[in-house]
């Protein structure tokens, strides 16, 4: 078997609420009830589990992988809310998407500070 990546934790300050924003932010499944955990599951069977604590939260980065239609979609629902956006990690390239590699990607921020980040191709692949 190949590794392949089956979970990570997110840290959270509302596990319902931030489960529920990242789920229907990126058109997937209800969030699903595990132990302490509530679970997003991706399309390639990985899931984002996210646990409640009440320490600070230490801001992460999350990407993931989106057809053009996909893009398109969550890119709406993110102008829809008037999410603040950028082109990149650093937030120094607000309202706006990058091109690189010939795709399209763009950042923006969870209720927790994570970074969330959709991109129709992987970066490097059009070298």
């Amino acid at each position: 078997m190949a590794v392949q990546l089956n979970h990570t934790i997110v840290a959270t300050s509302d596990k319902v609420a931030h489960a529920r924003f990242a789920a229907d932010l990126l058109g997937l499944p209800d969030p699903e009830p595990f132990g302490p955990f509530m679970c997003v599951q991706t399309s390639n069977d990985v899931t984002l589990d996210y646990l409640e604590t009440d320490e600070k939260i230490v801001p992460q980065h999350y990407a993931f992988m989106v057809s053009e239609k996909e893009f398109d979609e969550i890119f709406g629902r993110i102008k829809a809310q008037e999410l603040p956006y950028w082109a990149d990690p650093a937030h120094q390239e607000p309202g706006q998407i990058n091109t690189r590699d010939g795709g399209r990607g763009v950042y923006f921020d969870d209720p927790d500070g994570h970074v969330l980040e959709i991109l129709t191709k992987p970066y490097g692949s059009g070298r």
